[in-house]
């Protein structure tokens, strides 16, 4: 069975373990670096993205996913880890060839709930936007799932998803489900990256 970590540093890791097994899919926490050959891909949950880099430097996943391919989705502060840019400061892993601005929807009391139309996944998905990035700018290669206004809200660019908003907190695991059946079960996927565990090891199994 695939397998799906997400990164339990800080945020909603049970609400993401609970969207992943609604899917029909395991979901394991990672805590430990070690634990990513055991995936075949990983969520960065939301929280606070400036202390999720400063624990991911601390534990030592930094280095190591910036050197995998492997399918990752973020949503909140996982979108901003997985940007080139933020802001006016470099980027953290630069998974995604992104610029994001942080809390550009507002502070805490100014959160709210959306119901999105998300390109190739359904035009009814509930966002809840909580201190929310949006993202101002995307380069060549990254195509807009979603906007908000003029804000851009959801991208994707190879096997790399990003959301500003949290899909967990809701019942609507649509968006998970997309990630895994669409972006790490993916044939040409497969056949085109071999540098994460998981792509290893399902290499040997068809074989």
């Amino acid at each position: 069975m695939i397998k799906i970590g997400v990164l339990a540093l800080q945020g909603a890791v049970r609400e993401h373990i609970r969207h992943i097994e609604l899917s029909g899919y395991e979901g394991i926490a990672i805590k430990r670096v070690e634990q990513l050959n055991e995936i075949d891909g990983l969520i960065l949950p939301g929280g606070e993205s400036t202390t999720l880099r400063r624990l991911m430097d601390l534990y030592g996943f930094k280095e190591k996913l910036q050197h995998l391919d492997m399918p990752m989705f973020g949503t909140c502060a996982g979108l901003i880890v997985l940007a080139k840019n933020v802001e006016n400061e470099s980027g953290y892993l630069k998974k995604l060839d992104i610029t994001v601005e942080r809390n550009s929807f507002g502070r805490q009391v100014d959160s709210f709930e959306s119901e999105l139309d998300i390109k190739g996944i359904a035009n009814d998905i509930e966002g809840v936007f909580i201190r929310a990035p949006h993202i101002a700018k995307v380069d060549n290669g990254v195509e807009i799932l979603s906007k908000v206004g003029d804000k851009i809200v959801a991208v994707k660019q190879g096997q790399y998803l990003g959301v500003s908003f949290h899909p967990e907190l809701t019942d609507d695991y649509r968006i998970t489900k997309y990630f895994i059946e669409h972006m790490i079960k993916s044939d040409t996927f497969l056949k085109n990256h071999k540098t994460w565990p998981g792509a290893k090891k399902k290499k040997k199994l068809n074989k």
